[in-house]
């Protein structure tokens, strides 16, 4: 039997880096309303639960034999408590201690500065402010953070706040992430899958953030998202390649990497996610239904009719 865990959480988690660390109450709260987005991704197989839910769930199905964990994502709070409530899969074992510290290191945007010429790794706020005399707009990112948090707008000069700020990420993740302000025209992300044989881009997606919060995501096959980004070779086998090396030496599962084409045509790679993505569940759903081609799908919306999580 197949136990697939909704976590939406993960990120913070990862950034906070506690097994034992409480996420807010909303982030939970989403965790369970949402957690039949994994039907969209895997279908009607097995059982779906949020990781706050694995406890009530061991207790409902004592003698269930579980074969196989997939989370959305992977890290220590989610995996510790799989341990704790005794869930140990017969045929794929849950990653291992060093799997956990790779993803969080990769994680760390700092992981793809290589990929992003128009981003820069500081670690002090003299670095910034020295930044600053060429590139008046910019914004700062901490390393470890998701869903739009974590982020700052600087135009020409830094507050008190956006110090005292940097100070505090420096000290917990070791740097901030200080990226050139792009004129975005298209948000979009590739999506893969990682295996010890391969890197395979599974699909595209289109998405729309504002102020660097993901909003939803526009379902459109993946020829059309092509037709709209235009020729982006250079920059897939340059991903790709990085991957290969950097990647697929250790990790099995799906990630994705978001994009950005600014107004002159320009590819910027945005970040990567070693986990499962909202595009992704998008992807499947227009997959699931080719009639709602065209129109915005924002996980929320699915709330209000529920899907099954259970055989």
């Amino acid at each position: 039997m197949i136990l697939y865990i909704f976590n939406p959480e993960h990120d913070l988690c990862l950034a906070n880096g506690d097994p034992n660390y409480v996420p807010p109450a909303s982030a939970l709260q989403f965790a369970v309303q949402g957690k039949g987005l994994m039907r969209i991704l895997y279908g009607d197989e097995g059982y779906v639960v949020a990781a706050d839910e694995l406890q009530q769930w061991k207790h409902d199905h004592p003698n269930e034999q579980v074969s196989m964990v997939i989370a959305w994502g992977w890290d220590r709070r989610v995996w510790n408590m799989l341990l704790k409530n005794n869930i140990h899969p017969t045929l794929h074992p849950l990653p291992y201690d060093e799997d956990l510290k790779l993803i969080r290191f990769f994680q760390h945007r700092g992981s793809l500065i290589s990929l992003q010429p128009h981003a820069h790794e500081a670690r002090s706020v003299e670095a910034i402010e020295s930044m600053l005399r060429t590139e008046h707009r910019m914004v700062l990112k901490a390393p470890l953070s998701g869903s739009g948090r974590g982020l700052r707008w600087v135009d020409n000069a830094l507050s008190e706040h956006d110090r005292q700020w940097i100070q505090k990420v420096v000290a917990q993740q070791g740097s901030v992430i200080v990226e050139r302000r792009i004129d975005v025209a298209l948000n979009f992300a590739y999506e893969y899958y990682v295996t010890e044989d391969k890197v395979e881009l599974t699909g595209l997606s289109l998405f729309e953030n504002q102020s660097g919060v993901y909003r939803h995501n526009v379902l459109l096959p993946d020829y059309e998202i092509r037709n709209l980004v235009g020729p982006t070779h250079s920059i897939e086998e340059r991903i790709m390649e990085w991957l290969r090396i950097n990647i697929q030496t250790w990790y099995e599962g799906p990630l994705g990497i978001d994009m950005m084409r600014d107004r002159d045509g320009n590819f910027f790679v945005g970040e990567m996610n070693l986990r499962h993505t909202m595009g992704m569940v998008a992807h499947h759903f227009l997959q699931q239904h080719p009639e709602r081609r065209g129109s915005l799908f924002t996980p929320t919306d699915l709330f209000t009719k529920p899907i099954d999580t259970t055989y």
